[in-house]
């Protein structure tokens, strides 16, 4: 919504990138690190800030210390983060607040033409990385650290699928655009195709320059990343790749019953087989996000906003990705929109922050009874 954010006090910009730094592992996880100290049991609240079907795996015996270790790695990252943008050309204090921005894939920046006022590949080099540190599910990260071992990598599915389905689009997007000459050669078209496919797919959000020049199908497919491919435990928005990953194989196992009738057939993710009931619930989830886009987008169709604009803003804002396309494309911001548009968006973006189900169960008068 702001802009002037270059001429911004230092302490305003500091607040809106410390904010979703916070946010950005979740501030569910915090308290959790506190609450049990107060005698308030904390594992429902972690379960609930851990999507899907790994919420039970335990990387530490009790969850305060769960939580604790994740904020360690999660500071740790973050000072890197910092470090290394300093390294490579950012004055300190813009260092540490785009480290926030980065780490909880908030996508703030101190300046009106985010990423693209550095005009910088070293930097983008340093955002791309740690962005897609940031969209692995922490727990991860947590391992490998405390195993002092690279190989834990090698172990976690939900990222071999991340980090595939992410450089087979680069590599595809970059093949499509190229001959629609939108930039001059074939490695400076892979450099934005790249830096924006792993911005939006995080939920990262920040720019380099404005893709909105990109044919309708490059612009929606970078959108549609947004919605899927971040790990669950991460900092990032969406339905998560683990979701979409069992998804996909309950589809797949249905077309088999199809044809064989009798076949015993399971859905597995790695070497975990999918219980039916954690089926059932990412098939809820699912529907419920569709049903809320959908219902947004006309919502929003209604005040007379046109069809792109509705649609990405609606799933931009669920996402908690930042820009969307047309009048809220990344060359604007979000104030172009009236008062009624901008409260609709932002209930989307409170429903997709705490994953839907979460903030409609409170909603719910059956909740507060006892």
């Amino acid at each position: 919504m702001l802009s002037g954010l270059d001429d911004l006090p230092l302490s305003i910009n500091f607040w809106r990138t410390f904010m979703h730094w916070v946010g950005g592992l979740g501030v569910v996880v915090l308290a959790v690190a506190i609450l049990p100290l107060l005698g308030f049991g904390g594992r429902s609240m972690f379960k609930a800030e851990t999507p899907g079907p790994m919420k039970d795996s335990k990387i530490t015996p009790r969850i305060a210390e769960t939580a604790k270790g994740l904020w360690v790695v999660y500071v740790l990252l973050t000072v890197a983060c910092a470090v290394a943008l300093n390294q490579v050309g950012m004055l300190p204090w813009d260092a540490l607040m785009h480290a926030f921005s980065i780490m909880g894939l908030g996508g703030f920046s101190t300046k009106d033409a985010s990423l693209g006022h550095f005009d910088s590949l070293a930097i983008e080099l340093v955002v791309l990385f740690f962005a897609l540190l940031a969209g692995i599910n922490f727990s991860t990260h947590f391992l490998a650290l405390s195993k002092r071992s690279l190989r834990v990598y090698r172990f976690d599915v939900e990222a071999h699928y991340f980090l595939g389905f992410l450089f087979a689009s680069i590599v595809a997007l970059s093949v499509y655009l190229w001959p629609e000459e939108v930039y001059d050669d074939f490695p400076t078209t892979f450099r934005y195709v790249a830096f924006h496919s792993v911005s939006l797919a995080t939920s990262l959000g920040f720019a380099t320059t404005d893709y909105a020049q990109w044919p309708l199908f490059g612009q929606l497919w970078i959108l549609f990343l947004s919605s899927f491919v971040a790990c669950s435990g991460s900092a990032g928005g969406g339905i998560k790749m683990v979701r979409a990953v069992v998804l996909y194989k309950q589809v797949f196992r249905e077309l088999m019953r199809a044809m064989h009738p009798r076949s015993l057939q399971t859905v597995r993710f790695g070497r975990t087989v999918i219980p039916d009931q954690v089926l059932h619930s990412i098939l809820g989830f699912l529907f419920i996000y569709v049903v809320t886009i959908v219902s947004l987008t006309l919502l929003l169709i209604a005040t007379h906003l046109d069809v792109i604009t509705a649609f990405s803003a609606v799933v931009a804002c669920l996402n908690n990705t930042g820009p969307g396309l047309n009048l809220v494309g990344p060359t604007t911001t979000y104030a172009v929109l009236s008062d009624f548009q901008t409260w609709v968006c932002t209930w989307a973006m409170l429903l997709g922050r705490l994953e839907i189900f979460t903030l409609l169960v409170i909603l719910m008068p059956a909740f507060w009874r006892r």
